[in-house]
């Protein structure tokens, strides 16, 4: 019987205007300039954010997946449960009268890292009393995604997003969260992450957040070091992941994190794992081979992928290929080598889902020889 899981938290829609592929540049000021017209290819449109992103493509890879988000009345919100709707999926979604549907706009540029134009909308006001109780007692796995792109759940330390991993741990579900980029400007950006993730910590079995998000949120001197490195470019193609990862995985560790997975982009995946008796804490409900996977450490390579046409969603969707494994029960080196694949996956579509295969594909790709970044 498989897994039951919970995707909770930020959903949008996505829109992703399509550049001339031949339109290459350094920096986005070289190609988006005052007053210019660029003639661009039909946009694509699809749901976003960690409920759609993640949820959905655990569904397709073949988990048992019931989607948690909230959207509004509004035209916006009828285009992403027509999308849902089209995978089954969308029954458990919250839509609020009066609220407007979160969306994005995302300026994926040949060439330079993704530009996000982003409206939180209703999903600032989500909270632990949008919880379905019900549902989250039959729940194995609680996933929850993008909590500094949902503003309740930032203010007063985090005291909501708290109750919503307490619920789901006191409902004797495994517990993952993912995070998002924030604008440093903004009020996400001011609240006190570091404070946040210490209190969360204990209630997470499994943390995967990228290497730009956790270092901004709990070590702003690193960050801005990294920044001045890239000069405006893409900064994990300067980290090592010893030198740079591990302090922030180190840290993680201290405040209790069990099952580590620190998206580094590109390049590929760190992961570390704490010892047998912290692992044994987690939900019996998975079932995790806690002997197995207990005091691992490494980095995951991306493979070669056939084409790149946009990162959006390649976060998400290795997370999803890396938890549903772990659902099957597979070994952490095996869940790694499956989320690397899913992601180089992703990136040859503009859109999260469309350039997902079966993990079976997968494996007899790796199996033939898939190329790694490096080799």
């Amino acid at each position: 019987m498989k897994k039951k899981v919970i995707a909770a938290g930020h959903i949008c829609l996505d829109i992703t205007p399509v550049f001339d592929q031949g339109k290459k540049a350094a920096n986005i000021g070289d190609l988006l300039k005052p007053g210019q017209l660029i003639h661009m290819q039909e946009a694509d449109v699809h749901t976003g954010g960690s409920v759609a992103n993640t949820g959905l493509a655990m569904k397709i890879l073949g988990a048992d997946v019931s989607l948690m988000g909230k959207i509004g009345n509004d035209a916006f919100g009828e285009m992403v449960q027509n999308i849902l709707q089209k995978y089954g999926a969308g029954q458990e979604m919250i839509v609020v009268p009066g609220e407007a549907t979160s969306y994005s706009v995302i300026l994926a540029v040949p060439g330079i890292d993704r530009i996000f134009l982003h409206n939180p909308g209703a999903n600032d006001t989500f909270s632990e009393a949008d919880l379905s109780k019900e549902a989250l007692k039959g729940a194995d796995l609680f996933h929850f995604g993008y909590p500094p792109l949902m503003r309740g759940l930032y203010q007063k330390d985090g005291a909501e997003l708290i109750k919503i991993l307490k619920s789901a741990k006191e409902a004797g579900a495994a517990v993952s969260m993912d995070m998002a980029a924030v604008d440093p400007d903004s009020e996400a950006g001011r609240a006190d992450w570091s404070a946040i993730l210490k209190r969360a910590m204990p209630y997470l079995d499994f943390f995967v957040p990228s290497v730009e998000e956790l270092c901004f949120m709990i070590d702003r001197e690193r960050f801005a070091s990294w920044q001045e490195k890239a000069s405006g470019g893409d900064v994990t193609e300067y980290l090592n992941w010893e030198q740079d990862v591990r302090p922030l995985a180190d840290r993680c560790m201290e405040w209790g994190a069990k099952v580590l997975l620190i998206k580094c982009g590109a390049p590929g995946l760190y992961y570390r794992t704490a010892g047998q008796e912290a692992l044994d804490t987690i939900s019996r409900k998975i079932s995790l081979d806690t002997a197995a996977w207990s005091g691992k450490e490494g980095f995951e390579r991306s493979y070669v992928p056939e084409r790149v046409l946009s990162g959006t969603g390649a976060g998400d969707t290795s997370i999803a290929a890396f938890l549903t494994a772990m659902l099957e029960g597979l070994p952490l080196e095996e869940c790694m080598h499956l989320a690397a694949a899913t992601g180089a996956s992703c990136v040859a579509s503009y859109d999260a889902l469309s350039g997902l295969q079966p993990l079976d594909t997968l494996r007899e790709k790796i199996r033939g020889g898939w190329k790694k970044q490096g080799e």
